[in-house]
């Protein structure tokens, strides 16, 4: 864990069990200040549906990503946007967009990332120089991309709190997984009631037909509302929508352990 976040609580509560149980909201400084205006247009918006219009033009027309995607030669640009790193991460969370990812959660909430295409270990190690070469990718702006992915976190936890999610403060969610990885699950695990840190941003399905999918082990986890980073629901189109995948903030959690 980092020192120090953008958050208003340490690092150390926000990876914390205690903070599981009794979540309070995380809110990143400055965001909502910032893009004050869209979200006062937020209000005055019906549903999920139309303020996920909203969100995605508000995105291309304060960000550029609207902007033809090749310079005046007709040669292509690689084009970096939230988007981009969303579709990464659905083919491999080791991608370099995925280590991008870690590197935001890492930033704005304090959680170093625990396994990034191995267990990371100990800072300045081999295994962690690499992720820190994929996450300050020359390919993308690193600094814009937080700020698109600040807003869009800001964006999810409004939409929760006023549609999707009013009134929970967790979601059951489900992993499937194998007793390796970032969950650091131990070979021969038993069923039950286990105490893991997961790694800092994480994975999940709201179905658990779909989390056996990906391993032999399903993990059950209640997960705090202000630890949604994206779900599903939140836009009309991405990669992750046919998995009804949810991305959440990792750390200590108390997960039920059971076999397919």
């Amino acid at each position: 864990m980092q020192g120090t976040n953008l958050v208003g609580l340490p690092p150390a509560v926000v990876g914390g069990e205690a903070y599981n149980e009794d979540p309070q909201a995380l809110v990143i400084r400055g965001v909502r200040e910032m893009h004050s205006a869209f979200f006062q247009h937020l209000d005055a918006t019906d549903d999920a549906a139309k303020a996920a219009q909203r969100f995605q033009r508000y995105m291309d027309e304060c960000f550029g990503l609207d902007m033809p995607n090749a310079d005046e030669r007709g040669r292509r640009r690689f084009r970096s946007d939230y988007l981009c790193l969303l579709k990464g991460w659905a083919f491999d969370a080791n991608s370099v967009e995925g280590a991008v990812l870690k590197g935001w959660v890492e930033n704005r909430f304090g959680l170093a990332p625990s396994y990034h295409k191995t267990t990371l270990g100990r800072f300045g190690s081999p295994a962690w120089m690499s992720y820190v070469e994929d996450k300050l990718s020359c390919r993308y702006d690193i600094a814009g991309l937080h700020q698109q992915l600040d807003l869009l976190y800001e964006f999810c936890q409004y939409v929760l709190a006023r549609w999707i999610g009013r009134g929970q403060r967790h979601v059951t969610l489900y992993r499937g997984m194998n007793p390796c990885g970032d969950a650091s699950l131990p070979p021969g695990a038993h069923a039950g009631f286990h105490h893991l840190r997961l790694n800092n941003l994480v994975s999940f399905s709201a179905s658990r037909e779909i989390a056996g999918e990906f391993g032999d082990y399903i993990l059950t986890a209640r997960v705090p509302m202000p630890k949604i980073i994206f779900f599903n629901e939140l836009l009309n189109h991405h990669m992750l929508k046919s998995e009804g995948e949810y991305l959440a903030i990792g750390g200590a959690y108390q997960v039920e352990v059971s076999y397919l």
